[in-house]
């Protein structure tokens, strides 16, 4: 038998140990899976006292509802954001409610203000061990109607600042083999949108800029680093003004806060809010294409209530 052969059947047969290992694992994951959803959340919760944790895009909105629920759990919390007044308003709440908080007016989409401003943050409140990039930006117009500069600006809050805040505080945890990332992306990352040509695209890049980022500390062995996707659908806070959704109401603020905390507590890693959409998604490649249009645009309404979003107005997360 010549070598290739000899190459081939070696490789069939790890191949086929390489499934026996992948079938036994899964059964145990899935057991696990099954048997932690009787579990109460507050029982599988791991405890948050001594992380510091920095929320972006924290100077109201859901960015500031995370960062108390999060101090409410015992953390040490830096928040940013590009409005002064805002953040500093968010840290004194947190202080109010006995937390502790640093607040600092930081430009994500500015790479060296990030860099600069992370620099200070380590040296006056110690290395972030939770990261929640939840800054996010929409301008909400039709492709041909928003202007080049915001088209740009979208994609720097959105996504390209992702790179350089994980940057600035990844080393330190890796350093540990301790830390949570968290990515605040969307629904419209998962499903094109009306209106949003340059927002639904910066969640699509943000979601898989998130899942490549945990295949990479997955692989290099940083089992203590764990991350969490978020995606939900719209949010109450002023973000989308003027969208009225036909079968599912907005999401508060509150709701999804909570849910986001309970996930970083949890470990879970994609969170899809309301978790009924998950069910929903697969039909987007399962059915034919017509057919999803069809249910997009006569039964669910998506671009019809989209069209409702006050245009031109810039709106942060």
């Amino acid at each position: 038998m010549s070598v290739m052969g000899i190459q081939q059947i070696h490789d069939f047969f790890a191949l086929l140990y390489d499934l026996a290992i992948f079938a036994f694992m899964s059964v145990i994951y899935f057991v696990e899976t099954i048997l932690l959803t009787f579990v109460p959340r507050r029982y599988r919760s791991k405890n948050l006292r001594k992380e510091i944790a920095l929320v972006t895009g924290a100077a109201g909105g859901i960015g500031r509802l995370i960062a108390q629920k999060l101090a409410n759990r015992g953390c040490a919390v830096v928040v940013w954001d590009i409005n002064k007044d805002g953040v500093e308003e968010t840290a004194r709440l947190i202080r109010e409610a006995g937390g502790k908080c640093w607040a600092y007016r930081c430009d994500v989409s500015d790479r060296e203000d990030v860099y600069t401003t992370a620099k200070a943050v380590k040296l006056e409140a110690g290395n972030v061990t939770i990261l929640v990039n939840n800054a996010g930006y929409v301008y909400g117009q039709t492709l041909l109607d928003i202007p080049d500069d915001e088209i740009e600006r979208t994609f720097k809050v959105n996504i390209i600042s992702h790179y350089w805040t994980t940057k600035a505080f990844l080393k330190e945890m890796m350093r540990e083999n301790h830390g949570h990332i968290v990515t605040i992306a969307s629904v419209a990352g998962l499903l094109g949108t009306y209106n949003c040509t340059d927002y639904s695209a910066t969640k699509f890049a943000a979601v898989g800029y998130h899942e490549s980022l945990f295949t990479e500390l997955k692989t290099h062995g940083y089992d203590g680093i764990n991350t969490t996707c978020v995606c939900p659908y719209y949010i109450n806070t002023g973000m989308f003004s003027g969208v009225k959704p036909r079968l599912k109401p907005m999401l508060e603020p509150e709701y999804v806060a909570s849910e986001v905390v309970a996930a970083i507590a949890t470990n879970e890693v994609w969170v899809i809010l309301p978790r009924m959409i998950r069910f929903v998604l697969p039909l987007k490649f399962l059915l034919p294409s017509k057919v999803c249009w069809a249910l997009m645009y006569h039964v669910m309404q998506g671009p019809q209530t989209m069209m409702m979003l006050k245009r031109g107005e810039k709106k942060f997360q």
